[in-house]
């Protein structure tokens, strides 16, 4: 296959954006001359995150409705106008073979426009219950893949294929960097080390979870890596001051996450749909505490779905200033129960899902 053009169309969050890169990636090991363009949307985080992984992207003036009564729900229509015209454009000039939407805003009018076309078109759906792009997209594209099963609910059978969520490549090879994370993250190797993460922006009640019970982690006798996301960092910074202990620290974001996973015994996480796939190939015992913000409540049922494979500890997000360090405690004070979630959670584990979607693409083109 000579001179392959690819367009991939995704972002808002890394839940959007990782399995981008990853999908992009895993076509770059296939193929020898591909040339890629990322579309998304101007003024959210994959204008960063993309170059910064090497491609090129460009951004669409497109944005969600608020859900409440919002005076930004004005510009919405012509939003999606602008959109579609400068979308039309960027196919019309690109020529694209092959286009692929991984979620978020910008991806429906990219892949849309590429469908009407005749382009080959593939869309990847992270969740088990399905954004709103990817419902919209469902009927115009030719395959879908996606990482639950009884996604026929919303999607036809006949363009459905079970892959799982891609996993970043740094992710998979995360077992190879357990003294690296040490060294990174200054642990105490005879102690236990927790990592807390609440997304790449942070959770506030994860957070004021932890700063509320500071003292019982520090009598826990752990290491803790702390990521606070950038608007709770000071005051996280504060808690750590007071109790002034070595080995408990804060991070306003956490570039190495393979590292931080590579350092953990324990893992504290909200329940996005990639964020559980990389947890599971982590393998390491985990709670979960699932954001109530989020559509049809998927975050829950995402860790639900572990749960009832004893494969997780769940906290609900209301419970979590009284349940989740004295939860944290109880794991870390039985050894059996890490090891059985460990055990089952690694049964779970997709690692080739990136590849498998790559595979899919490509066979459309040929």
């Amino acid at each position: 296959m000579k001179n392959l053009k690819v367009i991939i169309s995704g972002g808002g969050t890394g839940g959007h954006i990782f399995p981008a890169i990853a999908i992009a990636k895993a076509i770059e090991n296939k193929v020898q001359n591909v040339e890629f363009l990322f579309v998304g949307a101007e003024d959210r985080m994959e204008m960063e995150k993309v170059p910064a992984a090497g491609y090129k992207i460009i951004g669409l003036w497109i944005s969600g409705l608020q859900r409440k009564l919002d005076k930004r729900n004005l510009l919405f229509p012509f939003k999606v106008i602008h959109s579609i015209f400068k979308a039309k454009n960027i196919v019309k000039e690109f020529k694209p073979d092959l286009a692929i939407g991984t979620g978020g805003y910008a991806s429906a009018p990219l892949l849309y426009a590429a469908a009407k076309k005749g382009i080959s078109t593939v869309i990847q759906e992270q969740n088990s219950y399905p954004g709103i792009t990817n419902r919209i997209l469902a009927k115009h594209v030719q395959k879908i893949c996606v990482a639950y099963d009884k996604m026929e609910r919303f999607f036809p059978t006949d363009k459905l294929i079970i892959t799982g969520n891609p996993i970043r490549e740094g992710i998979l090879d995360f077992n190879n960097k357990v003294t690296d994370g040490q060294v990174k993250f200054n642990i105490d190797k005879t102690k236990p080390t927790v990592l807390v993460v609440g997304g790449s922006l942070g959770a506030l009640t994860i957070n004021n979870a932890i700063a509320e019970n500071i003292n019982q982690i520090k009598n826990m006798d752990v290491n803790l890596i702390w990521q606070t996301g950038i608007s709770y960092q000071d005051k996280a910074q504060n808690f750590i001051t007071d109790v002034n202990t070595k080995g408990i620290n804060a991070y306003t974001f956490i570039k190495e996450m393979d590292l931080s996973y590579a350092a953990a015994d324990v893992i504290i996480s909200r329940a996005g749909a990639i964020a559980i796939s990389e947890l599971c190939c982590v393998g390491k015992p985990i709670i979960l505490v699932p954001s109530p913000n989020v559509a049809e409540n998927h975050q829950y049922k995402n860790a639900q779905s572990l749960v009832n494979k004893n494969a997780a500890l769940l906290v609900e997000d209301a419970d979590a200033s009284r349940k989740l360090v004295s939860t944290l405690e109880e794991l870390i004070k039985n050894e059996d129960l890490r090891t059985s979630l460990s055990s089952n959670i690694k049964k779970i584990a997709v690692t080739d899902a990136a590849e498998q979607i790559a595979k899919i693409a490509l066979d459309l083109v040929k």
